[in-house]
């Protein structure tokens, strides 16, 4: 029986520096599959191209967080169970949160709830106070895209199902409505 034990990975680096994954490091995170996600958000470009269904309308000389970065760290957080912005407040010194977003100097921190709050309250429409925006037909378009990028040629026809799915509700809830076909709250 052979074993085979692979005790080091190699990824792609990160500006000068080397990103190796060991067992027998001192500082060590437990979010190490991660750097699977940075992979693929590599190759896809997923976290550019998603910038680009933006608008920053922000004054560059004084943004500190790039909407990219931004962007990646919310999306990387998520991807790592970390719903919550107030999570942020913590993670914006996490070393391997700062890995994922790409930031250069790895010692600054990333944005924090506030910040993220914005970009997540950006709407599609203009305002003299929100400066982030995005176009919900080019955020619809990268979803397609990327869709019919997994195929090796394009389908000739995309079925979507649609079902009714009826979870019925006990008690109170917020945004529960009643379905007069179901006969209850749903």
């Amino acid at each position: 029986m052979t074993e085979c034990i692979q005790e080091r990975f190699e990824f792609e680096g990160h500006y000068s520096k080397q990103i190796v994954a060991e067992f027998d490091g001192e500082q060590s995170s437990s979010d190490g599959g991660a750097l699977l996600l940075r992979e693929v958000d590599r190759r896809l470009l997923l976290t550019e191209r998603l910038a680009g269904c933006f608008a920053d309308q922000r004054d560059q000389r004084r943004v500190e967080h790039s909407l990219v970065e931004m962007l990646r760290q919310r999306v990387n957080a998520l991807a790592l169970g970390y719903e919550d912005l107030n999570d942020h407040e913590q993670l914006k010194k996490d070393p391997m949160l700062r890995l994922l977003t790409g930031k250069k100097d790895q010692q600054e921190d990333l944005a924090g709830k506030s910040t993220l709050k914005r970009l997540e309250l950006s709407t599609g429409m203009t305002s003299r106070y929100k400066k982030v925006h995005y176009w919900r037909e080019a955020l619809d378009g990268l979803l397609l895209d990327l869709f019919v990028e997994g195929f090796s040629e394009a389908p000739k026809e995309i079925v979507l199902d649609l079902d009714a799915t009826d979870l019925p509700l006990h008690g109170g809830q917020e945004g529960r409505f009643y379905h007069g076909y179901y006969g209850h709250y749903c």
